[in-house]
């Protein structure tokens, strides 16, 4: 196995001359780890030795792997030099060797990805002798998992962050709460995972569906399990960002302390942590009470979550209650503004200005462009590329992540296998041929795209299986655009990219990852008789 299997694909990459020959790793191979790389040491030798069984004993030597910095180079760039004397490991930094020792893993096989040798007798392997030069396209390559709608257990978001790392993705945003769960322990609040980390029953496919698995489901991760799960994924240099959603998404909150809600338009002491999909009614109350509170939870977040970013939803805050309640339009009064889309731009901003004045910067869903926003604050684009656009030519920070692109929980195929089919068809190609950058943008502007992120809506994924099927083998496609140099969409080379994945199905494979083949849903992936929500036709270019 050569470069030419590597995904994403790298820049550069060549064969060491005369020959295409192999080094070998054997029982003497040793590995050295310089200063600033000694973490990402720990990570290959724990990861190669489990898989290989050998002891990649710490030294220097011929017969040896070396790991170290190169401050000439990018950040996040990296070298491979494996020609007969060592195998070397250079990157702008602790993260660039760590990027570099993930194409390395590639570069040994399948069997790599395993975590026991599964032939003992084996005590040699062969690695191709090539240079590999290489950097990401983009600063931010995101994963959003949504783990409030269903609750993934720690053991399966540290799961996430490995194979995020394997395709060199570098930000989790944590979608943490919502209508139908609250999901991180916040001490001044108990009830908010007492009362709000769980429901009766849920909706067992799309809304339409008259389906309901009758049991409660529920869970959260305890500020332990938070620290826990940050540091692993910075040993990983992957970024956690939070995502607190106000003031819409906010249900189970109100369930939990129903003062919160528009107390003067429904009594919110009857609600419940919602158990169905869609878009719910029950919205925060515009209130210093209800400031106050989330200030309380963001200020126990802050010291979780160490991110430049913090997200805040701003989502799909449906206004009927604002405009029936006699306490918001008096503040829409006082405060001298238009409409309830102006209260929710105030409401917006106020933990905009809260944020900044902690050193933290606000990143939020399109919608917060609705009224304004300070000027470090970032949009996540997700209603096409509109929003986006808007940002960056308003000069503010844009993470692209249209749904008609990137929105994994959409289907992968028109076929009546499908399991619970929800929106457009987007195809492997499809997420491929995905351009993060606007071309209407100018130069300037284009700076602005910090990056790309697929989005995962947990809705009709109730565990870790329907999950993996809905996000591989798309978000392999979806980490090549993330970091490769690829041509314009439609040049791209996707027949070489299925090449590849040839050898990534084997990856996927010996990591566990319950992937869609391509030829499609096996027996036990199917979902017969639930309802989805799919729509026909190519989905809107907006």
């Amino acid at each position: 196995m050569g470069f030419h299997d590597v995904i994403p694909a790298p820049r550069k990459g060549w064969w060491v001359p005369p020959a295409q020959g192999a080094f070998p790793l054997d029982g003497e191979t040793v590995l050295h780890a310089a200063p600033g790389t000694e973490r990402v040491g720990l990570w290959l030798r724990s990861t190669l030795s489990a898989a290989t069984g050998l002891p990649f004993a710490d030294g220097r030597n011929d017969n040896g792997i070396e790991l170290s910095v190169d401050p000439e180079m990018a950040g996040e760039a990296y070298r491979i030099v494996i020609d007969g004397y060592a195998i070397r490991i250079q990157g702008g930094s602790a993260a660039g060797v760590f990027w570099g020792a993930q194409t390395f893993r590639q570069l040994l096989g399948a069997d790599a990805f395993r975590r026991a040798p599964i032939d003992p007798a084996c005590l040699e392997w062969q690695v191709p002798m090539v240079v590999i030069e290489d950097s990401p396209r983009f600063r931010w390559r995101g994963l959003m998992l949504d783990v409030a709608r269903h609750f993934m257990p720690k053991d399966g978001v540290l799961r996430y962050l490995d194979l995020m790392a394997a395709h060199k993705l570098n930000v989790l945003h944590f979608h943490l709460t919502d209508d139908q769960g609250w999901r991180v322990e916040i001490k001044k609040y108990p009830r908010l995972t007492e009362v709000g980390s769980w429901r009766e029953r849920t909706k067992f496919g799309h809304r339409a569906s008259p389906l309901w698995e009758e049991k409660p489901h529920g869970g959260y991760y305890t500020q332990d399990d938070i620290r826990e799960i940050v540091a692993y994924a910075a040993e990983r240099h992957i970024t956690v960002v939070p995502e607190i959603d106000v003031p819409g998404h906010s249900q189970a909150a109100i369930a939990a302390y129903p003062e919160l809600g528009n107390t003067d338009v429904i009594d919110t002491t009857s609600l419940t942590v919602w158990d169905n999909w869609g878009i719910s009614a029950n919205v925060l109350a515009p209130t210093d009470n209800t400031l106050r509170f989330y200030e309380g939870v963001f200020e126990e977040l802050l010291d979780l979550f160490p991110s430049e970013f913090v997200h805040v939803g701003g989502d799909e805050c449906l206004k009927d209650q604002w405009r029936q309640s006699p306490t918001a339009q008096t503040r829409i009064k006082e405060l001298g503004l238009a409409d309830e889309d102006a209260l929710q731009a105030w409401f917006v901003g106020h933990f905009d200005n809260w944020l900044s004045a902690r050193g933290r910067r606000l990143i939020g869903w399109d919608e917060i462009l609705e009224g304004g926003l300070a000027p470090g604050a970032a949009v996540s684009s997700w209603r096409g590329y509109e929003g986006g656009i808007a940002a960056a030519r308003a000069g503010h920070d844009v993470v692209m992540c249209p749904e008609q692109y990137v929105y994994l929980d959409h289907r992968q195929d028109a076929g009546a296998d499908e399991p619970v089919p929800i929106g457009y068809v987007r195809t492997l190609e499809d997420v491929y041929r995905f351009e993060p950058v606007p071309p209407s943008l100018t130069s300037q502007e284009a700076r602005h795209v910090l990056g790309t992120q697929a989005n995962v809506w947990t809705e009709v994924m109730e565990d870790h299986a329907r999950v993996d099927y809905q996000a591989f083998p798309r978000l392999a496609a979806f980490a090549e655009v993330a970091w490769s140099a690829l041509p314009a969409p439609g040049e791209r080379d996707f027949a070489d990219f299925e090449r590849r994945m040839t050898s990534h199905y084997a990856r996927l494979d010996a990591l566990g990852v319950g992937y869609r083949p391509p030829t499609g849903p096996r027996p036990w992936q199917r979902r017969p008789g639930v309802l989805g929500r799919p729509l026909e036709g190519p989905p809107p270019n907006r």
